[in-house]
């Protein structure tokens, strides 16, 4: 199970204010908080800060390096931020977020993953759009996982995206993920998943329920990564509690010392 800590993110007041004031201390404070809870990469996104993105990401990674010794994802739609961030990311193995199968994004991001062999997520997404069906989906994958392999990608380092809709706009939006988690589990064994569920109860009341029963859904049919708040102890507890009951922790040892160290509800 990987889960990858969403809180550096500068579309988030507190982060975008503390790039803006080079306030480090809130950025190590935000980092260490997200490891001491159980994440084991963290994302690391200032996208929405284009006109200095790079100077930004590179700041951003040296800062957090100073508080964490953690694996980074760096994530970004401009591809020079993701190379500044990568080639200053060093500790264990890095991840993109993310590729799809879109042909220029995919021609700007395949040189990074083989250079920097990092890990990759890989959107179910070409330039038809957003696909509309788990079949949909399953092109996307087919034709990413062969183009990623083919280059010498290991399948073990895509982890694939199911994109995940509102159920609010699309009332079938979450059986859509469910099924394309299970034939990605079933055609390409050896890889892996990475995706933030929340957007499953835009617009809805009482989020948390919804992500949080989406959770154990996704992981019961294979889900194995997941972008989101470790923080979130609700959430964590909810997932300890789901790789128990789902023969992921052998005498239950990682919900046990979870709960001893107060890391879920």
């Amino acid at each position: 199970m990987i889960i990858i800590g969403e809180l550096i993110n500068s579309s988030r007041k507190e982060i975008s204010e503390a790039v803006d004031k080079r306030d480090a201390e809130c950025i190590k404070r935000v980092a260490l908080a997200q490891m001491e809870a159980g994440a084991t990469y963290l994302d690391v996104n200032c996208g929405n800060k284009v006109h200095n993105e790079v100077e930004i990401m590179e700041w951003l990674v040296n800062t957090i390096q100073e508080a964490v010794e953690a694996p980074l994802c760096i994530d970004s739609p401009n591809p020079r931020a993701l190379a500044a961030g990568l080639a200053l990311a060093k500790y264990g193995q890095p991840m993109i977020n993310s590729i799809t199968d879109e042909k220029e994004r995919f021609d700007e991001v395949l040189p990074l993953v083989l250079a920097h062999k990092a890990k990759i997520v890989a959107l179910c997404m070409d330039d038809t759009g957003m696909p509309n069906s788990a079949a949909d989906r399953m092109r996307v994958v087919k034709s990413l996982y062969a183009k990623l392999t083919a280059a010498g990608v290991p399948a073990g380092d895509i982890h694939f995206d199911p994109l995940v809709k509102p159920i609010s706009v699309v009332s079938g939006a979450g059986i859509e993920v469910l099924e394309t988690i299970k034939l990605i589990k079933e055609q390409y064994p050896e890889v892996h998943f990475a995706c933030g569920l929340s957007n499953v109860s835009f617009g809805l009341p009482s989020r948390k329920t919804l992500n949080r029963l989406f959770v154990v859904q996704t992981m019961a049919v294979g889900m194995d990564g997941y972008i989101l708040n470790p923080t979130d102890k609700g959430m964590m507890g909810v997932i300890y509690a789901a790789r128990a009951l789902l023969d992921q922790d052998e005498y239950c040892g990682d919900y046990l010392t979870a709960y001893r160290d107060g890391l879920f509800e």
